[in-house]
């Protein structure tokens, strides 16, 4: 699928042949959200049959969309007290802010869902300033500094039909963290839990029915592990998953059964930013993206189940961003590019031939355009162990004889790259910079 545009402006969605570029218009299913109010975060379930969501008092709701009927899961929100919403500290740095502070989950068959219950009545209280309006406002925020305490979690598992929570077996006066959950294709819960340290995780399945919990992976580090909310990548047919550590240094790929006992491990070597994209279970591949040869360039890999097969389908000095693999792994759309190519939206086949390009960003002008250059150089470590990729945008006319005042942008944060060899959009505060004579 794919909009293409009329010269009025109009956008039209169409279905697009693979291969040939024909197009027809396509009509999307009619997915209607529910209008519940005050309803916070709403998800369908698998089935379309429910809504869920939580409201202002902090509690779970369901609403069943074929009578309008709500139903309370949990009774006893309040502003210390938070089901199905996320306490700030696991919006900010567990469950992500892409979560906007959701944290219940429907099970594969629709039957269940599994919530988070915070409590904040420990967590010290800070005032945020919010400058929205013409006089901006004080956000009270249950926001724990170093040394505080955090919010007591509690991880329950609610029946759609009987309307009641069973827990699962943790002690929440622990000082500990969850990870998002994972229902598996059979409807099984997986838990991360960690340490407040940080540098100890244990994966359980949870029993939905009793609460009990069984360890099935157990990982320690000297320094700390991420709360990874893509650790898990199931294959619905043999009842095995994929789970991705950095536990040998890397982030590498490794193959598991359900009762945790480890059949290979997957992808071997420094394979970084690694995220599985798709499984062929019937041909016994996983496509993944990775930095691997260029730790400054994405690529797509097709790698066998066994970790024997590793074919890179990605090819020339281009980072393959924005990877999307057809329902059957016969296709894959991306965009290449590099610091000195605008990208190129490319339909590839599962060996990583071209098939069609689907459309060039760079157009007929672009040569006629002064744009300052951009290329990506490499600096020894202190040390001289490694080679540091650094991205530098030369002003126009830059002349190598002279001398010329420089910007260094650096961000620290935490796994969070900002050096890569692709395309950067014309009119960012470097370009800015090198138009007035900066480097």
């Amino acid at each position: 699928l794919e909009y293409r545009y009329e010269e009025s402006g109009k956008k039209n969605l169409m279905s697009v042949e693979a291969l040939t570029g024909k197009a027809t218009p396509y009509t999307k299913p009619q997915e209607i959200e529910p209008e519940i109010k005050g309803a916070i975060n709403i998800t369908l379930s698998p089935d379309k049959k429910f809504a869920a969501y939580t409201k202002p008092d902090h509690n779970l709701y369901i609403t069943d969309l074929s009578t309008n009927k709500e139903t309370a899961l949990t009774s006893d929100g309040s502003d210390v007290i938070l089901n199905g919403y996320a306490s700030w500290i696991y919006y900010e740095e567990i469950l992500g802010r892409a979560s906007q502070y959701k944290a219940f989950w429907w099970s594969p068959d629709s039957k269940q869902l599994a919530y988070m219950r915070f409590d904040d009545s420990q967590v010290p209280v800070f005032p945020i300033y919010v400058a929205d309006g013409q006089h901006g406002y004080l956000e009270n925020t249950h926001y724990p500094k170093a040394g505080d305490k955090n919010p007591q979690v509690k991880l329950g598992i609610v029946s759609v039909a009987a309307g009641s929570t069973v827990w699962a077996d943790f002690d929440a006066t622990k000082d500990q963290y969850f990870g998002t959950p994972a229902w598996s294709p059979s409807n099984e819960l997986l838990v991360q839990w960690m340490n407040r340290g940080q540098n100890e995780l244990i994966v359980y399945t949870v029993n939905s029915s009793k609460g009990n919990k069984k360890e099935i992976y157990k990982e320690t580090q000297p320094t700390w592990i991420v709360l990874d909310n893509e650790r898990f990548s199931f294959l619905k047919e043999s009842k095995q998953f994929i789970l991705a550590s950095d536990k040998d240094g890397w982030e590498n790929l490794y193959l598991y059964d359900m009762n945790g006992k480890l059949i290979n491990q997957i992808t071997k070597g420094n394979y970084w930013g690694t995220s599985v994209l798709h499984i062929d279970e019937k041909n016994k591949f996983v496509y993944i993206q990775a930095r691997k040869e260029n730790s400054a360039r994405f690529d797509i890999y097709k790698v066998s189940l066994s970790g024997k097969i590793v074919n890179r389908l990605s090819s020339g000095n281009y980072s393959y961003d924005f990877p999307s693999v057809s329902p059957g792994g016969k296709y894959i759309i991306a965009a290449y590019s590099n610091l000195e190519t605008p990208p190129v939206i490319g339909l590839l086949n599962n060996s990583g031939k071209q098939v069609r390009e689907i459309l060039n960003t760079k157009g007929k002008e672009f040569d006629n355009y002064f744009i300052p250059k951009t290329k990506l150089i490499t600096v020894k470590s202190a040390d001289g162990l490694f080679d540091l990729p650094v991205t530098i945008t030369y002003p126009l006319n830059f002349d190598s004889t002279k001398k010329y005042p420089v910007w260094i942008s650096v961000y620290g944060g935490p796994n969070a790259g900002t050096v890569y060899d692709r395309w950067k959009p014309v009119g960012g505060v470097t370009q800015l910079f090198a138009k007035d004579g900066v480097v």
